[in-house]
């Protein structure tokens, strides 16, 4: 099951050329200093945005915080599975997750 969730986020991280997917066993996008998505060892994908959308996001999908290895990871939401189906969605969304890091004063 997390060999499929791998399989998909590496899909959706390929439909965004400003960026590519990092890491072996801890899998993550990184820009600018900052990680912006991840998929956590229960193949739960969590993607960094700003407190803003942040919040709509979480209103509109009826999504959550995210977790990772036990720990909240703060400016993340976890990605609802049933939105796995809307890829454009979810690379839009990624898309803003990546402006959003390189707004961010770099690391």
């Amino acid at each position: 099951m997390w060999e499929e969730k791998l399989k998909f986020y590496d899909a959706l991280v390929a439909t965004c050329p400003d960026f590519e997917r990092k890491g072996k066993s801890m899998i993550y996008t990184s820009a600018n200093g900052y990680m912006f998505s991840l998929l956590n060892k229960a193949g739960e994908i969590g993607i960094r945005l700003s407190k803003e959308s942040q919040k709509a996001f979480k209103e509109k999908y009826d999504a959550t915080i995210y977790k990772s290895y036990g720990a909240v990871m703060k400016d993340y939401v976890l990605v609802p599975e049933h939105l796995y189906d809307d890829v454009k969605l979810l690379s839009d969304y990624l898309q803003e997750s990546y402006e959003y890091v390189m707004s961010l004063k770099p690391k």
